[in-house]
C-alpha cells in the first residue's frame, strides 16, 4: 500500500447508523496503524446522535443540516427543497475541501446528499446497511456505490445496484464484547449463582415491553434461581421502578447504561426489540433473546430482522399484540428449565465461530477498494 488514507462516513441520527459506522472506522484506523498519513472524518447532522457525542467520538465530525418528509400537514414540508439544495451544496464544498479516496454510507438522512454528491463525482462510495429492509438512504444511494454490505440477505431484494453486494453481517464496536462477567455481576449487584435475564429496552426504553415485564412480576413468574437486568429506558424509570416495587427485590433496573460491554456480560438470555445494532451485539456476545418486534417500524423491518434470527434458531419471538396474554418472564424462564437456552446458546456460539467478523470483512474490503482505485487510475 502507498500514499495516505482519506475516508469520510457518512450517517448518524441514531445509535443504529452511528455505532457501525464507529465499529468500521475504529477496525480500518487499526489495520492501517502502520500509516502515518490516515485521515478519518465523520459527517452528521446537529440534531443526531452523534453531536451529542461529538466529544468522546475519536474523529472530527462536519456538520450538514438534512432532513426527510415529516409524515403530517405542516408547512416545514416547504422548506424540504431548500434544505436538500443546501445540504447538496455543502456536501459538495466538504468533498472538494477533504478529497477523501472513499466515502461510506452508514445510513440516516445525512447520508444522502454526501453520497449523491461523491457518486456525481466519481469517488468510491460503498454503502453498509443494518436492516432486512433497507433505508430510504441506502435505496437511493445503492445504483451508483461500489459496494452494499449487508447485515441481513433479504436487504439485497430491495436494492437496485450494479455494485458489489456481500453478506456481512452487521459490524460490532469491539467495546461492547470481552466485559467481564464477575466485575459485570458486582457492579450491577446481582448474585453470580442466579441466571439472568436481560431486558433491553433501548435508550428510551419499549414501554410495551416493561409493561409486560412488570405484569410477570406481579404473576411472580421470577423464580428464585433467576434475575432481572432492566434497562428501563429514562422516560419509564422513576414509573417502573415504583411499580415493581418489593417485586424486584435482588433485580438490578436502570435507565441507560454506557457500559455496555458490562451489561452483556452480565447477561444469560436476553429480551429485546430486534433493531439490527441491538441483533448483531446480542449475537456477538453471544447471548439468546426472546425478541419483541416494535411494530411501528419501516415497512415493518423488525420482525423481518425477528424471523431471520428465529430461523437460524438465535432467538425466540413474541408479537407486540401478544404480550397481554404472554408471561414475559415466564417464557425467559422456561427456557432454561427446558433445555432450549442450550440449544440456542450453541447456535449462536456457531455463528460466531463459523464467519469472519462483520467489521473485518468491511474494513479489509474498504482498503481494497482504496488500493483498487489507485491501481486503476494509475494504469
Amino acid at each position: 500500500m502507498s500514499g495516505g488514507f482519506r475516508i469520510l462516513f457518512a450517517g448518524g441520527g441514531t445509535g443504529g447508523h452511528l455505532y457501525p459506522a464507529i465499529a468500521i472506522a475504529d477496525r480500518v484506523k487499526e489495520m492501517l496503524s502502520g500509516h502515518t498519513d490516515v485521515e478519518i472524518r465523520f459527517v452528521g447532522t446537529k440534531h443526531g446522535l452523534e453531536y451529542r457525542l461529538r466529544d468522546s467520538l475519536g474523529y472530527p465530525l462536519e456538520l450538514i443540516n438534512m432532513r426527510g418528509l415529516v409524515r403530517s400537514l405542516t408547512p416545514r414540508n416547504l422548506l424540504l427543497p431548500f434544505v436538500i439544495a443546501l445540504a447538496l451544496f455543502k456536501a459538495s464544498a466538504l468533498l472538494r475541501r477533504f478529497a477523501p479516496d472513499v466515502v461510506v454510507g452508514t445510513g440516516g438522512y445525512v447520508s444522502w446528499p454526501v453520497l449523491r454528491v461523491a457518486g456525481a463525482r466519481g469517488i468510491p462510495t460503498v454503502l453498509q446497511e443494518q436492516n432486512s429492509y433497507p433505508g430510504i438512504a441506502t435505496r437511493h444511494s445503492a445504483n451508483r456505490a461500489q459496494r452494499i454490505y449487508l447485515g441481513f440477505s433479504g436487504a439485497a431484494d430491495y436494492l437496485k445496484t450494479t455494485g458489489e453486494i456481500m453478506v456481512t453481517g452487521n459490524p460490532v464496536r469491539s467495546s461492547v464484547m470481552g466485559g467481564n462477567r464477575a466485575a459485570a455481576l458486582n457492579e450491577f449487584g446481582l448474585d453470580p449463582d442466579k441466571r439472568t435475564i436481560l431486558v433491553l429496552g433501548g435508550s428510551q426504553g419499549a414501554r410495551a415491553v416493561n409493561q409486560a415485564v412488570l405484569r410477570s412480576l406481579e404473576n411472580n413468574s421470577l423464580k428464585n434461581k433467576y434475575q432481572l437486568l432492566w434497562q428501563t429506558g429514562k422516560r419509564d424509570y422513576k414509573d417502573v421502578t415504583v411499580d415493581a416495587g418489593d417485586k424486584a427485590q435482588g433485580c438490578s433496573l436502570f435507565p441507560f447504561a454506557q457500559s455496555m460491554d458490562l451489561v452483556y456480560a452480565a447477561a444469560d438470555v436476553a429480551v429485546a426489540r430486534a433493531g439490527a445494532l441491538s441483533l448483531a451485539e446480542l449475537t456477538a456476545c453471544g447471548i439468546p433473546a426472546i425478541l419483541v418486534p416494535f411494530p411501528h417500524a419501516a415497512e415493518d423491518h423488525q420482525r423481518k430482522n425477528a424471523l431471520e434470527f428465529v430461523q437460524r434458531g438465535l432467538a425466540v419471538m413474541v408479537d407486540q399484540n401478544d404480550l397481554d396474554e404472554c408471561d414475559l418472564i415466564g417464557r425467559a424462564v422456561d427456557l432454561f428449565e427446558s433445555g432450549q437456552h442450550a440449544t440456542m446458546k450453541a447456535a449462536v456460539v456457531a455463528q460466531t465461530r463459523d464467519s469472519k467478523p462483520a467489521v473485518d470483512v468491511i474494513a479489509k474490503d474498504i482498503i481494497e477498494l482504496i488500493e483498487e482505485t489507485r491501481k486503476a487510475k494509475r494504469s
